[in-house]
C-alpha cells in the first residue's frame, strides 16, 4: 500500500472491461474502494465480483455517460455509499463504424460526441464538485492517440478526443490551486476483446505501425493511470500521457 491508495474511493466509468476493468482490478489490489460504471449490466456486475474477491468493497451502478441525470445518479450513490469521491478514471468511450470522416451519418457523429465528449465533461462537472467539497481529488481522462494525430475512418472519435485533453489542460489551469490534480492518457491500440476480433492480417498489421512492433496490453494502460491516481504522481498535472508503443512519435 506504499501508493496510499488504501481506502480511497475511486469511480470507474467503463469499468465493466477493457481499461476500466483492468484499472479497477489494479486499484483494488492497493485497498481502492471502487465504484463501476457502466452501460452493461452483466459487465459491471461481473468486475464488481472480481473487485470483492481482492477484498475491497465495490458497487455497480448501471448508468449511459452520455445523459446528464446517469451521471448526477453515479454521483451521488457514491457518496452516499461510500461518503466521498478520491478518485475519478474518466473512462468511458465508443469508436465509431470505420467510415470517412465526412460520410459518418449525423446520429452516429451524434452519438460518439455525446459519450465521448459530454459524457466527459458531466463526469466532470459532477465529480469536481464533490471532491471540493473534500478538499481535493485525483482524475485521469481517456483520450487516445486518436487525441494526438489525425485518425482516418475515426474522425468523429479523433475530434473527440482532441477535446477531451483540451478539457483536461483547462481543468488543470482552472482547478490546481483547489488540491484537483488531472491528467489524460493517450492509449494506442491494445489487444481488447474488440481488437482480437478483427482478422489475423488486420491484427499484424496493426502492430507492424507501431514502432515496438506490437499491440499493448490493457493492464499496461492501467499499470500508468493506477500511478496517476497515486500520490507517487503528485507533481504531474494538466499531462497527456501516451501509452501507444511510439506510435505517436512517429
Amino acid at each position: 500500500m506504499t501508493e496510499k491508495l488504501s481506502n480511497k474511493v475511486a469511480i470507474i466509468t467503463g469499468g465493466g472491461s477493457g481499461f476500466g476493468r483492468e484499472t479497477a482490478l489494479k486499484l483494488a489490489k492497493k485497498g481502492t474502494n471502487i465504484s463501476i460504471v457502466d452501460l452493461s449490466t452483466e459487465n459491471g456486475e461481473e468486475t464488481v465480483r472480481l473487485c470483492k474477491e481482492l477484498g475491497t468493497d465495490a458497487i455497480f451502478i448501471q448508468a449511459d455517460v452520455s445523459k446528464v441525470e446517469d451521471v448526477k445518479r453515479y454521483v451521488v450513490q457514491t457518496v452516499d455509499h461510500f461518503g466521498k469521491i478520491d478518485l475519478f478514471f474518466n473512462n468511458a468511450g465508443i469508436s465509431g463504424s470505420g467510415v470517412r470522416t465526412l460520410e459518418c451519418s449525423v446520429e452516429e457523429f451524434d452519438a460518439i460526441v455525446n459519450v465521448n465528449l459530454k459524457g466527459v465533461f458531466y463526469g466532470l462537472k459532477y465529480v469536481v464538485n464533490e471532491m471540493r467539497k473534500s478538499g481535493g481529488g485525483v482524475i485521469v481522462n481517456t483520450a487516445s492517440l486518436g487525441g494526438l494525430v489525425g485518425m482516418p475512418t475515426l474522425g468523429a472519435y479523433s475530434a473527440t478526443k482532441h477535446a477531451v485533453i483540451g478539457l483536461t489542460k483547462t481543468i488543470a489551469g482552472e482547478y490546481g490551486r483547489e488540491n484537483i490534480r488531472i491528467n489524460a492518457i493517450a492509449p494506442g491500440t491494445n489487444e481488447t476483446p474488440m481488437v482480437k476480433a478483427f482478422p489475423a492480417e488486420a491484427i499484424e498489421a496493426m502492430a507492424e505501425a507501431v514502432p515496438m512492433g506490437r499491440l499493448g496490453q490493457p493492464h499496461e494502460v492501467a499499470d500508468v493511470v493506477a500511478f496517476l491516481l497515486s500520490d507517487e504522481a503528485s507533481y504531474i498535472h494538466g499531462a497527456v500521457i501516451s501509452i501507444d508503443g511510439g506510435a505517436a512519435a512517429l
